[in-house]
């Protein structure tokens, strides 16, 4: 072992015990949540031990890292800085785990979408992929935009192109929408609650009809069945009707919800051999579906 190399080892050691990688994650965690409570949900560590962690991983650093108050766990100058370079580690330990797995079969990799998308996809799976590919599928379903740089998700299918410039997008069409119920004579609608009341069509139905709304669902699934049933009129996507029963089209296209499609995958994890299998996959499908 020569000097320089004895030196790096010493220094490795010392960093691994005067910090701990682990403790590094901790922080990492805490600094994109800005809040104990959420990163106590993601670690599964309770929020008294993240806090004890916490200040004493300050302590080590001799340097204060967050702003304690109203505003919950936000970064100092000090804190983003150390951010940038634990989100550095982060995306080496998941290339590192991404190799790890490549030994052992297909790896997985994970999607999302909104509901209707995610849905769609897994029903036809078989259309685009076989238990043969170099790549497994893992369907992250809902309506919230993941963190694709922290590699939260891998592949997102979104309704317009993304800003960041560390992400790749490809387009792959448009979605349009219009008005389907089980038969012309139902009048009332179905409205939606919970997480599902945050979409673009809730919000569509609720202005324009929100006086008509005879029934809510908290879940776009939920609301297809009750538009079956003949409780309500629903919106929904064109690509979505095209195997479903019960259902006649009811008026045009809604032209103001019409909806771009992309495929948005991080610019270095798309070169990822089974990651670029699974864009070419969704993106065959995707486009031969149509909106």
């Amino acid at each position: 072992m020569n000097l320089a190399t004895a030196r790096n080892v010493r220094r490795f050691a010392k960093m691994k015990s005067d910090l701990g990688w682990d403790d590094i994650g901790l922080f990492a965690v805490v600094g994109r949540h800005a809040s104990l409570t959420q990163a106590a949900a993601e670690t599964g560590i309770s929020v008294a031990t993240l806090s004890r962690r916490l200040r004493a991983f300050e302590a080590k650093t001799g340097r204060r890292l967050f702003q304690h108050g109203a505003a919950g766990y936000a970064l100092t100058a000090e804190g983003r800085s150390l951010f940038a370079k634990a989100a550095d580690m982060e995306r080496a330990a998941a290339e590192i785990e991404a190799w790890r797995k490549a030994g052992q079969g297909p790896i997985p990799v994970r999607i999302s979408a909104g509901m209707w998308t995610g849905a769609d996809l897994a029903a036809n799976l078989r259309r685009y992929w076989s238990p043969d590919a170099i790549w497994l599928p893992e369907f992250i379903n809902t309506n919230q935009k993941l963190d694709i740089a922290r590699r939260e998700v891998d592949i997102g299918v979104r309704n317009r192109r993304p800003e960041q410039p560390w992400l790749a997008a490809r387009k792959i069409g448009t979605v349009n929408y219009a008005i389907f119920a089980r038969d012309h004579d139902v009048e009332g609608w179905i409205g939606s609650s919970g997480d599902a009341a945050a979409t673009r069509t809730s919000a569509w139905v609720q202005r324009h009809h929100g006086a008509e709304i005879v029934t809510r669902a908290n879940h776009t699934q939920l609301g297809l069945s009750l538009a079956q049933a003949g409780l309500g009129r629903i919106v929904l996507p064109l690509s979505v009707v095209r195997d479903k029963e019960n259902l006649v089209q009811i008026g045009p296209v809604i032209d103001e919800l019409q909806t771009e499609e992309w495929l948005v995958t991080h610019h270095e994890a798309r070169h990822e051999p089974a990651i670029r299998a699974a864009l070419e996959a969704l993106a065959g499908y995707l486009t031969a579906r149509g909106g």
